[in-house]
């Protein structure tokens, strides 16, 4: 019974291992004269070796997957974000990748992409007046302009221009309604599963509602996009420069790209913002050939730093500690050293709190702020202070002169060098004197 438990056989030698201990040979008898606790204590101290081996081994673990699973831990304020390296099916770093949340501007990925892929990147595209009547970013096109549909790709990447996105789509597909059905059909041809679309430009609110997507599908849409040479060329532009064909007029458009100057690896891609989908960046690095994709969505902090953060732990570099996070519109307004994020997060959540409705006035973007304005202007109280505004301005100025004492306007007379009029008593009295 007692060896049955203990789980020891008795052979001939001097030891017999079994597990991780050792146990030296003895009698039968002997075994079967000791305490009958003694085997349980024996097995027991059996498995609590086998714990410890285990414990150890973790310690033991690659570095990537430490790293894996560190990144994991960090209480970073984004709804989803992925980080993987191209050509690897390895995630280095993710957090909720099939959350379907807002893409923002991001959209315009599939839209440009689907351009380059037409092979009409020389037509000369009609800018519609459905296409100029959209919110801000906008290139600030003209109905009846011909542009390039090669620059409007670019006015859609390198400034997230929303007319661009729209008359590209009418160009493409005849109306916007069409081109969306498009754009649907080429994402589930990309293996996009979570994701649908409502307009080429990424709105997300009244009849646009409903343009979701996910870190995972972006992420699928941005390895098949790179492949493509002309769209890196255009995704890695600090500002897009072009014509339009029939005036000759010039366009100048910068890039809300930031990263491109504070991060020395970057390649580009896009950016995206919305009042409902927050600071959304897709990122791309290479370093010692080795290229580094992420997706950031709904980001409620300094998207900039947190990216190069990300790339500098992918890279497996130590990440710069004097780095600034500079505020941008929608990003963090402070600007902050990445040493001084430990004592931030030693506030109470009452400050945070604070702090955050204190600057919820800047994050409006313009076209809330015109919202806005629409509201209180098409409002009663609104309508009122124009109609009296108006009223003012057309009531001509009626103006009154003021009688005055006829001393008063002697004593002003005199102050100028002029001789004071008499009154009609006082040259009365002037005259009789004369003559008496």
């Amino acid at each position: 019974m007692i060896s049955s438990i203990s789980g020891v056989c008795f052979k001939k030698g001097p030891f017999i291992k079994r597990g991780l201990s050792v146990y030296s040979q003895a009698p039968e008898k002997s075994r079967h004269r000791g305490h009958p606790l003694t085997s349980l204590f024996s097995h027991a101290e059996r498995c609590m070796r086998v714990i410890i081996f285990l414990l150890l081994s973790l310690q033991l673990l690659p570095l990537p997957l430490q790293a894996a699973v560190n990144n994991d831990t960090l209480q970073l304020p984004i709804a989803s974000y992925i980080v993987q390296e191209r050509g690897s099916s390895k995630v280095l770093m993710a957090k909720d990748i099939d959350r379907p949340v807002s893409p923002a501007s991001l959209t315009k990925i599939l839209t440009c992409i689907m351009a380059i892929e037409s092979g009409r990147l020389e037509d000369d595209v009609l800018i519609t007046k459905e296409s100029t009547m959209v919110e801000p970013s906008i290139a600030g096109f003209k109905t009846g302009e011909k542009i390039k549909l090669i620059d409007l790709v670019k006015a859609a990447m390198v400034n997230s221009s929303n007319d661009a996105a729209f008359a590209i789509a009418i160009h493409l597909s005849g109306s916007v309604d069409a081109f969306v059905a498009a754009m649907n059909s080429r994402a589930k041809q990309l293996g996009m599963k979570n994701s649908h679309f409502t307009n080429p430009a990424g709105f997300d609110e009244r009849r646009y509602a409903g343009n979701i997507s996910t870190a995972r599908d972006l992420l699928l849409l941005t390895e098949h996009a790179i492949r493509n040479p002309v769209f890196n060329m255009v995704a890695r532009l600090p500002q897009a420069v072009f014509i339009e064909q029939t005036t000759r007029k010039a366009y100048a458009l910068k890039t809300h790209n930031k990263l491109l100057d504070r991060y020395p690896y970057t390649v580009g891609i896009k950016t995206g913002y919305t009042w409902k989908a927050g600071c959304c960046l897709i990122g791309r690095a290479i370093r010692e050939q080795k290229d580094v994709v992420l997706v950031i969505l709904n980001a409620k902090t300094d998207r900039w730093s947190v990216a190069a953060e990300m790339f500098d732990r992918a890279f497996g570099i130590t990440p710069d500690t004097a780095r600034f996070a500079l505020a941008s519109r929608g990003d963090s307004s402070r600007a902050r050293i990445a040493s001084e994020v430990p004592a931030l997060r030693k506030l109470k959540p009452s400050a945070i709190r604070r702090i955050r409705n204190s600057k919820r006035k800047a994050l409006l973007s313009k076209a809330a702020l015109r919202e806005k304005r629409r509201g209180v202007a098409h409002s009663k109280t609104g309508i009122k202070a124009k109609q009296t505004i108006k009223t003012r301005q057309h009531t001509p100025k009626v103006q009154v002169k003021k009688a005055r004492h006829p001393l008063v306007s002697s004593k002003v007379a005199t102050k100028k060098g002029k001789k004071a009029p008499l009154h009609k008593s006082a040259k009365k009295g002037h005259s009789a004197a004369k003559e008496g």
